[in-house]
């Protein structure tokens, strides 16, 4: 077994950006993602989309018995907004932070949001209509918290320039 000597050395290299150490900015960006994450989250799915999901009781689980799972619902923002500020922090370049964020935002949409309801959609039986707007509004969302962690970012990337 590796002594704990080496892994958290070996952990903070991994997440280290572009060689630099775990620092403020990386924190306050993870948790920043974080609540917007969640917040944009309960939106689209917890108030926007509600009344198709109400229609479709027998694909989900009660309310209050998904009160019961609620704290993976936490772990599993506190993965994704960790995992995308660290692949921001990592391939953040020299331009525009507001561009890069939107094709970030846009690329991470593609790579997640787009192929998971299209993948749910043939194992589910879920109404085309709501795949769609499942897709449209996180898609949105992604496109959202890409420009905020670019936003948070942006003294590693060029100003915007007028014109």
């Amino acid at each position: 077994m590796l002594s704990s000597s080496w892994r958290v050395p070996a952990l903070r290299r991994v997440l280290e950006p572009k060689g630099e150490t775990v620092n403020k900015k990386f924190v306050i960006a993870w948790i920043v993602l974080f609540v917007a994450w969640l917040l944009g989250s309960f939106v689209v799915h917890g108030v926007v989309l509600r009344s198709d999901y109400m229609q479709l009781t027998n694909l989900f689980r009660a309310e209050g018995d998904e009160q019961k799972y609620f704290p993976l619902m936490i772990l599993a923002h506190v993965i994704l907004s960790g995992a995308l500020v660290w692949i921001y922090a990592r391939g953040a370049e020299s331009k525009p932070w507001m561009v890069q964020g939107i094709r970030f935002g846009v690329a991470v949409a593609l790579l997640t949001v787009v192929p998971t309801y299209i993948i749910y959609f043939v194992v589910q039986p879920m109404p085309g209509d709501v795949v769609i707007k499942q897709i449209v509004y996180d898609g949105v969302l992604m496109v959202l918290l890409g420009t905020i962690v670019a936003w948070l970012y942006r003294d590693a990337a060029a100003p915007l320039r007028a014109g």
